[in-house]
């Protein structure tokens, strides 16, 4: 039998509604009444009339599972209750409806629903790279959860900072990566905020609480010598050839974004200048074409190119306007291009890891504090000179180099 709580002002109990499927059997679901109005949370059980106790409310013995249905009943109706005793505790005046949505809210009010419309508007505006690193992020909160959803208020500091215990102890991961699955989980609090569909004062992250502090990060670009190397470098692979070029016309560029050199077309190149906007933050300019990118541009000179495009990666996309179809080539000539660096890079024999973002790299190592801040974020196109300043101290090792030397070298 199960034991049912000392009566306070809202009521809680399990019972069999009268709306039999076609199976004859009726829905087991949790009633919920305060102040003569009552709500109901259907379970998604069902049992015949012979199979339930109204008295004790218990599913009988003679159902085959009746030890795990009314194990199955005794949670759900404990959960109920303390939820109800919250509320009466935190509030003066609440309604059944309340007590219902405490427990079970609607739609898009718990943590997976909204998390499904925040991947839903990532695929819908066309962000591929985001929506595919972030849907396996999501994923593995669910494993965490047990592949239940879960209220936002319940997504307490104590329970993040066990989810990134178990992201830990269950796979080889960095703090980097770690954090990426932090900042998911904020953009979708965020979101849900933003809504109105959860109160700011669950929000579990900022002083006091979680913070987002992304670890610094070595980035480490090849030197001049390397680019020449590669520049010279003789290679009967049309696919590692094609692979060089791409990063080269990438590295002759402040090392362009990999997405914007395939996404380029022979109109964007007038009077021996390139005119492109980034897809990153839509920053628009102008380049003068080096000699260098010239040659690397005559390889790729053919009748009718389809869809105009300069380098043949995404011709094979048949409606450029679906940036979800557009993103998903990208991501997949990418790694063809960098598994290609890899035997590149053996053959040029760099020891370095070469791949299309290491071109960006390479211009910031090369660079170093010779270019003034001011040209480098024009070249970079980054909004901000305080993401330059941040970008390029990793390159710039001058002062450190001649104060070390000034000690040691004495």
């Amino acid at each position: 039998m199960i034991k049912y709580p000392p009566s306070f002002m809202a009521t809680v109990k399990i019972v069999l509604r009268q709306k039999k499927n076609k199976d004859g059997a009726f829905p087991l679901a949790i009633r919920i009444t305060k102040d003569r109005r009552t709500s109901f949370i259907h379970l998604g059980k069902y049992v015949k009339n012979t199979e339930w106790n109204t008295v004790t409310q218990t599913v009988k013995k003679t159902h085959p599972n009746s030890k795990r249905l009314n194990n199955f009943l005794i949670k759900k109706l404990s959960e109920a209750t303390d939820s109800a005793l919250e509320l009466e505790t935190q509030k003066t005046e609440f309604s059944s409806n309340a007590v219902k949505q405490k427990i079970k809210p609607s739609q898009g009010e718990t943590f997976l629903a909204q998390a499904q419309v925040y991947l839903d508007t990532l695929k819908k505006a066309g962000k591929f790279n985001r929506y595919s690193a972030d849907k396996p992020r999501i994923s593995r909160f669910k494993e965490f959860l047990n592949g239940s959803d879960i209220a936002f208020s319940d997504i307490s500091i104590s329970m993040l900072e066990r989810f990134k215990a178990h992201l830990k102890s269950t796979r080889e991961i960095s703090s980097r990566t770690i954090v990426n699955h932090l900042v998911v989980i904020r953009s979708v609090f965020s979101q849900a905020i933003n809504e109105n569909i959860v109160d700011r004062k669950y929000y579990p992250f900022g002083k006091g609480k979680i913070k987002i502090k992304f670890p610094d990060s070595n980035k480490i670009g090849l030197e001049s010598k390397e680019v020449e190397g590669l520049e010279n470098l003789e290679l009967k692979n049309p696919n590692e050839n094609h692979a060089r070029n791409v990063w080269l016309f990438s590295f002759y560029f402040a090392g362009m974004r990999v997405s914007d050199a395939l996404l380029l077309k022979w109109s964007d190149i007038q009077n021996d200048r390139l005119h492109y906007s980034m897809g990153k933050n839509e920053k628009g300019g102008s380049l003068k074409l080096p000699v260098k990118a010239l040659k690397i541009l005559t390889q790729y000179k053919r009748a009718s190119p389809a869809n105009d495009l300069v380098f043949p990666d995404l011709e094979s996309v048949l409606n450029m306007k679906d940036k979800f179809a557009v993103q998903t080539r990208i991501k997949t000539r990418v790694r063809f291009l960098n598994d290609n660096l890899k035997e590149v890079a053996t053959l040029a024999k760099i020891n370095k890891k070469l791949t299309m973002h290491i071109s960006r790299h390479t211009f910031g190592n090369i660079s170093g504090d010779k270019i003034p801040l001011q040209m480098l974020q024009k070249l970079y196109r980054h909004s901000s000179i305080t993401t330059t300043i941040g970008y390029q101290s990793n390159f710039i090792h001058r002062d450190a180099d001649e104060a070390l030397d000034a000690v040691v070298n004495f």
